[in-house]
């Protein structure tokens, strides 16, 4: 039987106001919880990799391996060659993969590793179970996902209320869902994954630096990205609406007591021999 393609349709896009929230990811913010699985030699699969920050971080810490980035979305990988090739690694490459149909062998890398990716696909149950398929027997699927309805903020405000709304709206008509970190052990029960570890991490944006950065980051994506567009010709907001989110950011934004946490769900699984 054939295996089922990507359905989903990636909500955030690769506008400049996405990419430098990618960008900013390393395997240190956004990959802990597999660190110390880690060992020189493996060979990693780094799904969904994006600008490559994060493969480029695991390609160091696999000095004598070698990681693979792959991506769904072609035009994003000249950015992850860039990055690898600044860095001079050596032990890196990038190709376009879909998750829910891997071309790869069964039991090739030693380590699966996809940070937020599940919220985006079609079928987050099949992902798992390709994961899986190509990791090595002893070796780790390694999953971590955001959760939008469990993050928080302060001051409390109708316009951030409604940006989140929104963005639970767009996200699942897109085929995702943004509420995903909750849902990772589901989901790989579901898979039939097995010798399961779950923990969760926060990212927390509280300074001014912080808070100018992030809240300046949504609201242009608000108005600018494929989100953006999607949000409009799906019938979910106006443009007059999204000025109004986008304005609630940086509302938010200039507020000396404003805080923002993001709650991560994370899953670490060990592929029995």
């Amino acid at each position: 039987m054939p295996k089922p393609q990507e359905t989903a349709v990636y909500t955030h896009g690769h506008h400049e106001s996405v990419l430098r929230s990618h960008t900013w990811r390393t395997a240190a913010n956004s990959a802990a919880y597999l660190l110390d699985s880690l060992k020189p030699h493996m060979k990693i699969l780094d799904i969904g990799c994006g600008p490559g920050t994060i493969t480029a971080d695991l390609a160091a810490l696999v000095p004598d391996g070698h990681v693979t980035g792959v991506d769904h979305a072609p035009e994003i990988l000249d950015r992850a060659r860039a990055t690898a090739a600044e860095r001079g690694l050596t032990n890196v490459e990038f190709a376009v993969a879909d998750v829910h149909a891997l071309d790869y062998p069964d039991d090739t890398f030693c380590v699966v590793h996809a940070h937020q990716v599940l919220q985006h696909v079609g079928d987050p149950v099949q992902a798992l179970r390709e994961m899986h398929r190509v990791t090595k027997p002893n070796g780790f699927i390694a999953v971590r996902d955001s959760d939008y309805a469990a993050m928080a903020w302060y001051p409390a405000s109708q316009g951030m209320d409604d940006w989140l709304d929104l963005y639970h709206r767009v996200a699942r008509a897109n085929g995702g869902e943004p509420d995903a970190g909750r849902r990772l052990k589901s989901w790989a029960l579901q898979a039939g994954l097995t010798e399961i570890t779950t923990t969760s991490t926060t990212w927390t944006f509280a300074t001014p630096d912080e808070r100018a950065w992030w809240s300046g980051l949504w609201a242009e994506r608000t108005l600018a990205s494929s989100y953006a567009r999607q949000a409009t010709e799906g019938g979910h907001a106006t443009p007059d609406q999204l000025q109004a989110v986008s304005n609630a950011w940086r509302d938010w934004g200039a507020q000396e007591d404003a805080w923002f946490t993001v709650l991560h769900g994370e899953l670490l699984c060990r592929k029995r021999a």
